[in-house]
């Protein structure tokens, strides 16, 4: 181990290389698909507003003058706000496969850690519980979709080496819209709608204001979930502005009771099916590439990032309707803009209420995801 070092990234270089490590130990993997480098430069630097409520520390591993791995340490003081025993999180995890990098990351990570007071650490996320989570496990055959992570298996391996615990599993479910919804729904579907409930698309004119609806109903629909943390008004701002240019009112649904917003989903085109064979490049021709899958042939998968229902409104039979009535209305609308399949992730593995609803349309686990705990 005494010729790795491990150099904190201090500068837009070594950023730069942080970004790109994964690119060279994925190089003989299928299903990888190199994100925009552009895109990992803004999320990992000071414009990503989780920095407003979140510190973090990235590293490199280097061997003999080249990056074999890399990792990061975050502490979110939002979620140590909400709970006082809130561990420290790791994550951005990518490594050769070689017991030895691993230990001097996670133990580097572990070290800032805990010198800072963190009594435990939770990861990967990258960076945080709203943004990837996980490692996979299971599903390493298929793409990852946008704003999913992927690993080679021996990641998770490696952890578990260590000696880090599963803390929770997360499911992506995979969707085919093309088939009829069962018997069951439909007729459920069929039946007129309660007086006062109302499913609409997101107004684009006012969708800095819907983003804002979105972001009420987000944080209260998900509030006792596992390892939850809220969205900041900041991130809000920044959640309209990026996702505008790949947002389509016809894949949006929010339903109204009495007028008021109780629930949403936004299901967004699959990007990463758009920028593969770019290899994170978008200039020289990059974009035009780009702008050509996304506006001309299409893309054919998509996924749902986002989806809640008001804690007071899911209580009676209404409430269980509404996911229903949010799916089959985004359904039809993708099928006719040629959409095949729509991912729904991520689901909590003991989630059992919201897995029963998915599985009851004949969707099917595809990729699993392992949040991994360990004391310091």
């Amino acid at each position: 181990m005494s010729n790795i070092q491990i150099v904190p990234v201090t500068d837009k270089k070594l950023l730069k290389r942080f970004i790109l490590l994964p690119e060279r130990l994925h190089k003989d993997d299928p299903a990888y698909i190199a994100p925009l480098h552009m895109e990992r430069e803004e999320a990992l630097g000071p414009k990503n507003p989780l920095f407003g409520h979140a510190q973090a520390q990235f590293w490199l591993a280097v061997r003999d003058g080249r990056d074999v791995g890399r990792i990061s340490a975050q502490i979110d003081t939002l979620a140590q706000s909400l709970r006082p025993d809130e561990p420290g999180m790791f994550g951005m995890l990518a490594a050769e496969n070689d017991p030895d990098i691993f230990l001097l990351l996670l133990e580097t990570a572990a070290n800032w850690l805990r010198a800072r007071g963190m009594k435990r650490v939770l990861g990967p996320f990258n960076l945080n519980i709203n943004e990837e989570t996980g490692a996979l496990i299971d599903g390493f055959g298929t793409p990852p979709m946008l704003l999913m992570p992927h690993d080679l298996p021996y990641v998770a391996q490696q952890l578990e080496a260590l000696g880090m615990r599963k803390a929770k599993d997360v499911i992506a479910y995979l969707y085919d819209m093309r088939v009829e919804l069962p018997d069951s729904v439909r007729r459920l579907l069929a039946r007129p709608l309660p007086p006062g409930l109302t499913v609409r698309r997101l107004d684009m004119k006012r969708i800095k204001e819907e983003i804002k609806n979105v972001t009420s109903i987000f944080n209260d629909a998900w509030s006792r979930n596992w390892g939850f943390v809220p969205l900041t008004e900041a991130e809000t701002d920044y959640l309209a502005k990026s996702l505008k240019p790949l947002l389509d009112p016809r894949m949006t649904s929010l339903v109204e009771r009495d007028g008021e917003p109780v629930a949403f989903m936004i299901a967004l085109p699959n990007l990463n099916e758009a920028i593969e064979g770019l290899d994170g490049k978008i200039l020289p021709f990059g974009w035009a590439k780009l702008l050509w899958r996304l506006k001309v042939s299409g893309v054919k998968t998509a996924r749902v990032p986002l989806m809640g229902v008001r804690r007071s409104a899911a209580k009676d039979m209404i409430g269980s309707l509404m996911p229903y009535l949010m799916i089959d209305m985004v359904r039809r609308e993708g099928v006719k803009m040629g959409y095949t399949h729509i991912e729904l992730s991520w689901i909590l593995e003991d989630n059992m209420p919201m897995r029963r609803m998915i599985e009851s349309l004949d969707a099917k686990p595809y990729k699993t995801y392992r949040v991994f705990e360990a004391d310091l």
